[in-house]
């Protein structure tokens, strides 16, 4: 039975989004504070090439993790579909499917990782200096992607539930073992980008224990079979909807890469501002980020009990939350990035670059409030191959060619290579608007011939 705490289809909108959105922010934060205090203690206590190493490694990572937390949504969104429906009983084969496919996932990406570390580490142009770090970080982190892929895993299934707490308390758990494993190995025995890595892996295992030891814990209304771990039909439903998200943060995330590889070419110390610079994205996205994942969840509900006018109303309240905290956010990164890029480094020319791809990043705080709203909608309603359309517009078409643009002009800069987050932002803003409007008048014309 689903509580009503965790029942989206009644109740004040703006109250039950907050409460369920507030724990999956918590948990965002500390999960970028993973690879926050990664470079934090790098950066205060490593070598510069450690740094440099820690931030594109940490590059490589985002992808993997970003790809398999989309992949994810597939199985957040069909029990969301589910529980709206009043039918629990077909949750255990949702979950018993996707623990088969993402076994078969994470082996794929242990050995991507770990046996072509060197030539990922070359190909995202890390700087001489900075290469063995760049591989170890690579390697190390690739040797524990069972736990990581487990992790986003079990997370899902819980946001699917419509519980967002027991995500927050396990997260918790793994941050404080980062945080100690980070001064131990690094501070303490000088290990440096692998004393990093090592103790990501190490936070991410525990965190997978905990989450195990909390779902059996919980009062379930569905039972996992033996038998429901395989290829059961449940898997091509969730893939269906998550394999286009997938795709897309994909090509995303690979597009974050190769602006890695651009800003690499400018030297040791723009590798490292951008590292830092980077940091500190991760956390003025969080609030766009939880209310994307919330309005996912939110969205499934209602639309799966046949109530999609409060679907609308719920990207609508997401959308004005996310404007009111995005507004705050740019005024913070755009007039005092310096300041939170220092926190980062002790280096001066560091800092100075960190700052500079901060100022032209900035829009984008405001614009994503409006973007990551919008894709969460149509992700809960089951539109991802539209989400997946527009996402490639703006990564291939705009700011992909915009970056790479930027980083070979003479004197390149990398305030302008920020620029190009916010620009193909707003280009997914007004197309999103557009299918929106679409969506909309298709369902008016539908009700005009029914009647």
């Amino acid at each position: 039975m689903v509580s009503n705490k965790s029942d989206f289809t009644q109740g004040n909108i703006l109250h039950k989004l907050t409460l369920f959105m507030l724990p999956i922010l918590g948990a965002l934060v500390l999960q970028a504070a993973y690879g926050a205090v990664d470079l934090l203690v790098v950066g205060h206590f490593g070598t510069t090439a450690g740094l440099s190493g820690v931030s594109t490694g940490s590059q490589v990572l985002n992808l993997v993790t970003f790809v398999v937390t989309q992949l994810a949504m597939g199985v957040t969104v069909l029990i969301g579909r589910y529980l709206g429906e009043k039918h629990p009983e077909q949750i255990g084969a949702v979950l018993g499917g996707a623990a088969f496919v993402f076994s078969i996932l994470a082996a794929v990406l242990f050995v991507v990782m770990v046996v072509f570390a060197q030539p990922i580490a070359v190909l995202m142009q890390a700087p001489e200096a900075a290469l063995g770090q760049t591989v170890n970080y690579v390697r190390i982190c690739g040797c524990g992607i069972f736990f990581i892929v487990a992790y986003n895993l079990l997370s899902a299934a819980f946001r699917g539930l419509g519980d967002s707490r027991s995500p927050l308390i396990f997260v918790l758990v793994a941050c404080i073992v980062n945080i100690v494993g980070d001064l131990v190995l690094v501070a303490g025995f000088g290990l440096d980008a692998a004393g990093a890595a090592l103790a990501t892996v190490l936070a991410q295992a525990i965190s997978v224990v905990c989450a195990l030891v909390m779902l059996r814990r919980k009062d379930l209304s569905f039972t996992v079979r033996r038998a429901d771990v395989r290829l059961n039909p449940q898997c091509r439903k969730f893939l269906s909807i998550g394999l286009p998200l997938a795709l897309q943060e994909f090509l995303t995330q690979l597009s974050f890469l190769a602006l890695c590889a651009f800003v690499n070419r400018l030297g040791l110390a723009a590798s490292s501002g951008y590292g830092v610079a980077c940091k500190i994205v991760n956390f003025a996205m969080l609030i766009p980020s939880a209310l994307m994942q919330s309005m996912a969840s939110f969205v499934a509900q209602n639309v799966g009990a046949g109530n999609p006018k409060r679907a609308q109303k719920a990207m609508l309240t997401g959308i004005g939350v996310g404007l009111m905290f995005g507004c705050a956010v740019f005024a913070l990164v755009m007039f005092r990035g310096d300041l939170l890029a220092g926190v980062f480094s002790t280096d001066a020319e560091v800092v100075q670059k960190g700052f500079e791809y901060l100022k032209g990043f900035a829009p984008e705080t405001i614009v994503t409030a409006i973007l990551f709203s919008m894709v969460g909608y149509f992700n809960g309603n089951n539109k991802t191959l539209w989400v997946m359309i527009q996402g490639l517009v703006q990564t291939l078409l705009v700011r992909l060619p915009m970056a790479y643009f930027m980083s070979i002009q003479p004197n390149a800069s990398l305030t302008k290579i920020g620029l190009a987050a916010p620009v193909s932002t707003t280009v997914g803003v007004v197309l999103n608007i557009a299918f929106y409007m679409y969506l909309n008048r298709a369902e008016q014309r539908k009700q005009r011939t029914v009647a």
